[in-house]
């Protein structure tokens, strides 16, 4: 399975404002929304026509997501850091209303409300700007070690469980999977960090875009570790999968 939330949080403001990446490598172009990739070089159709994979991948995300603003303006506060009534007046901003126009939408409020709201985003925007090159520039330096593996999107919290630095995911990882990471898990941890670690792992022997059913999870899970309810839960439990009420159907959340 693709680390689709690797591949978001590693792409430039560029990549992540078209929705999706050239991944050189496998000579794929990757929707950084759901992860479906489009080999380069191969034709798609649609809807009586040919297209080359770069322009059938734009053609995707018009399709099934509707736009990358939309996407991204959904995205949880967590990653955002926007408030619901900042969400509703970027909306409108997007589509173009007049401060007058959005002030009647939203109501009891004025146009020069409105227009203080546009000049202050313009300016977090500046600062967002300057922390990010700060940010860039940190990550040059010989601090590689420090650097926090990417948890998926979908993560019900991100806390402390989460601040893994690669350093210490190698190390977690090559004590619980001694046979080899491809390998089973030699215990489950009961540490909660450790947990995370091993259970963003397991994740790796699922696809994206694709429905299970519990027997087949169960197949996956028990090639893993005997107790493979325990660990069907715990993914479940900590956002690394989603299921149907009635456990007919799972798919890992990105």
């Amino acid at each position: 399975m693709k680390d689709i939330a690797e591949l978001f949080w590693r792409s430039s403001v560029t990549e992540i404002k078209q929705g999706y990446v050239y991944d050189e490598k496998a000579g794929e172009f990757v929707c950084l929304i759901c992860g479906q990739s489009f080999t380069k070089g191969v034709v798609y159709p649609d809807e009586g026509s040919y297209f080359e994979a770069e322009m059938f991948t734009r053609i995707h995300i018009n399709k099934e997501h509707s736009s990358v603003f939309e996407y991204l303006l959904d995205m949880d506060k967590k990653y955002t850091g926007l408030t619901d009534h900042r969400k509703n007046l970027l909306a409108y901003f997007y589509q173009g209303l007049s401060d007058q126009e959005i002030a009647k939408e939203l109501g009891g409020i004025t146009a020069s409300t409105v227009r203080n709201h546009r000049f202050t985003l313009r300016e977090q925007e500046k600062q967002a700007k300057v922390f990010l090159a700060i940010m860039e520039l940190l990550d040059t330096e010989d601090r590689q070690e420090n650097r926090f593996i990417n948890m998926p999107r979908s993560v019900k919290a991100v806390d402390e469980r989460f601040a893994i630095t690669e350093d210490e995911n190698r190390r977690i990882l090559e004590k619980y999977f001694s046979q080899g990471l491809d390998g089973p898990l030699s215990k489950f941890p009961l540490k909660q960090k450790r947990k995370v670690a091993v259970l963003k792992h397991i994740m790796k022997r699922f696809q994206l875009n694709h429905r299970y059913s519990e027997k087949e999870v169960n197949r996956i899970l028990s090639e893993v570790y005997p107790d493979y309810v325990t660990v069907r839960r715990y993914l479940i439990d900590y956002g690394f999968m989603d299921r149907e009420n009635d456990g007919s159907a799972y798919w890992v959340k990105i």
